[in-house]
């Protein structure tokens, strides 16, 4: 379920607007875009357990594991007062080595 969902959430993550996001926030906007939202569909169905566990695991598990491993954000805590039916959100914050800046492996920093 990772691996399936990993490439979406890197591609909303190079999308993202903003410095911080709750891990709800970033569901709502992962099923705004059509094709993320495709996915997220998908791995729901492919859990197979009914709609509310489905989301458990995927809410609860899978995309903060994902988050988590990325290279993209960090894990800011727990998102306090922030409801989740599904699971406990967590915050997190964009990290500045994101599309259009140039980090240390950049073509333009080698030159200089």
């Amino acid at each position: 379920m990772i691996a399936f969902l990993s490439p979406t959430i890197d591609d909303v993550l190079h999308r993202i607007d903003g410095d911080e996001f709750t891990t709800p926030e970033f569901i709502e906007l992962l099923q705004s875009d059509p094709g993320a939202n495709a996915a997220y569909e998908e791995a729901l169905r492919r859990w197979g357990e009914g709609e509310r566990y489905a989301k458990m695991v995927v809410h609860g598990q899978v995309i903060p594991g994902i988050l988590r491993r990325s290279t993209l954000v960090e894990w800011r805590g727990f998102a306090h007062g922030v409801d989740d039916p599904f699971a406990v959100p967590a915050r997190w914050r964009l990290l500045p080595t994101r599309e259009g800046e140039t980090g240390p492996t950049d073509e333009n920093a080698a030159s200089s």
